[in-house]
């Protein structure tokens, strides 16, 4: 069966450049899962072919050098910068005689590490099956079931025939407790919906600086390091800004150059956030020689759940890792907010994230003095509870003078469904 690294093994990282493939994961990176994933790095291997071995993905005199250096160097573990299929991961166990694991399985490895949540483990052991499910073969190798032959045949079938069927049950019985989870977030969000607060979700490129922002801007303790997926469990905060503006800020997974589609559906429950904010913070690591690569990489996943079309503001981070870069906020032809170069490690530039955000929500939000008639009591309690009161004074009659905040379409209901609720200019 498939087996998770245990950390603190010694590891040889693969590297094979493929001709036929276009867009490849960079080999720095693979490096950075590897650290993540707790490996101590004894060798890398480096080659190029035209196109993969369809037994072993590499050819034969690769192998020979890639075995000599596992028995030479006590290797315990090889990892491969690429999509194995299953068959080449048996065969390369077979002639290695140690575990093989392919990037797939590596970024699992992390994100089993990672999560902490209930949500978010439930989401890996999902990625964790299903791509288990396709390697199930492994396991049964000592049944000999593939040779067949007088006693062999049946126990081998039988036995991962009946590991199948309780894979499966077991992906049926997560999806329903996710189905579950992503009900109750439907409810959550309608009842932010319903008290008028909006959703600003940070996204971006792992280690690119989401959670250090987001304990800055939050006040919050996430967990943040300088890895891969230091983070996995996605947070909500209410904030206010400095104008008192209230507002949700939800703290995503991070992305990365080829995110295997297993974990993309897997966490669709947490993407969801992303999908129905009102504004995305796209978080770059400005100091990163890579970084419209990643932007575009990241793009690319939120294209695949239906995110793209939120508004966007790009931060770039880590300005403090540049030499003679300010903060700054670069807006558009229309006067809106595009990019803020800022350090959410020094909070240089956090004050232009303040304005561009209160900038945006004001544009969605209505700011007005109401006048509530002593009467309509539950309507003020009401308004109180939702969060849309900004302050309150009274009226010699007892009237309550509330400056509200909430959009349009809510404000334009409540002075149509409440004749009695008036404006009041002071």
């Amino acid at each position: 069966m498939f087996e998770r690294p245990r950390s603190g093994e010694r590891a040889i990282l693969i590297h094979i450049t493929i001709q036929q493939f276009h867009e490849q994961p960079t080999f720095v990176e693979f490096e950075e899962l590897a650290t993540s994933a707790g490996a101590i790095i004894v060798d890398k291997i480096l080659g190029a072919r035209s196109s993969p071995d369809p037994s072993c993905f590499v050819g034969s005199g690769k192998l020979e050098e890639i075995s000599l250096r596992v028995e030479m160097l006590e290797a315990e573990i090889v990892l491969f910068n690429h999509s194995l299929t299953p068959s080449q991961e048996r065969n390369l166990e077979k002639h290695l005689k140690c575990r093989v694991l392919d990037r797939t399985g590596l970024i699992l490895d992390i994100f089993a590490q990672r999560a902490h949540s209930f949500e978010g483990k439930l989401q890996v052991e999902l990625a964790q099956l299903q791509y288990l499910s396709t390697r199930l073969v492994r396991g049964w190798t000592h049944l000999e079931r593939q040779k067949g032959g007088i006693g062999l045949r049946g126990p081998g079938e039988t036995q991962l025939e009946t590991d199948r069927r309780l894979l499966g049950d077991r992906i049926k019985h997560i999806n329903k407790r996710l189905e579950k989870v992503r009900q109750q977030r439907q409810l959550s969000r309608k009842a932010r919906q319903k008290a008028e607060l909006p959703v600003i979700s940070l996204v971006g490129y792992t280690n690119a600086g989401k959670s250090t922002l987001f304990n800055h801007l939050t006040h919050a303790s996430v967990y943040a390091a300088d890895q891969l997926f230091a983070t996995l469990d996605a947070t909500l905060r209410r904030i206010q800004l400095p104008d008192k503006t209230p507002c949700i800020l939800a703290d995503t997974v991070g992305f990365i150059q080829h995110l295997p589609h297993t974990l993309v559906a897997a966490f669709q429950a947490t993407l969801e956030e992303t999908r129905q904010a009102s504004l995305l913070l796209h978080i770059v690591d400005a100091s990163d020689g890579h970084r419209q690569e990643r932007i575009t990489q990241v793009n690319d996943v939120l294209k695949e759940v239906d995110a793209l079309e939120v508004p966007q503001i790009i931060i770039y981070n880590k300005i403090d890792l540049l030499k003679h870069t300010p903060p700054r906020l670069e807006k558009d032809e229309t006067g809106k907010a595009r990019k803020i170069w800022l350090s959410a490690h020094t909070e240089l530039g956090i004050d232009l994230l303040h304005e561009a955000l209160q900038a945006h929500i004001n544009q969605e939000i209505i700011r007005q003095w109401i006048r509530v008639p002593v009467a309509l009591g539950k309507l003020r309690a009401h308004l109180f509870s939702l969060g849309a009161v900004l302050n309150e004074q009274f009226a010699e009659n007892g009237d309550s003078l509330l400056e509200i905040q909430m959009q349009p379409k809510y404000f334009h209901q409540l002075i149509e469904s409440e004749p009695m609720v008036s404006n009041y200019s002071g």
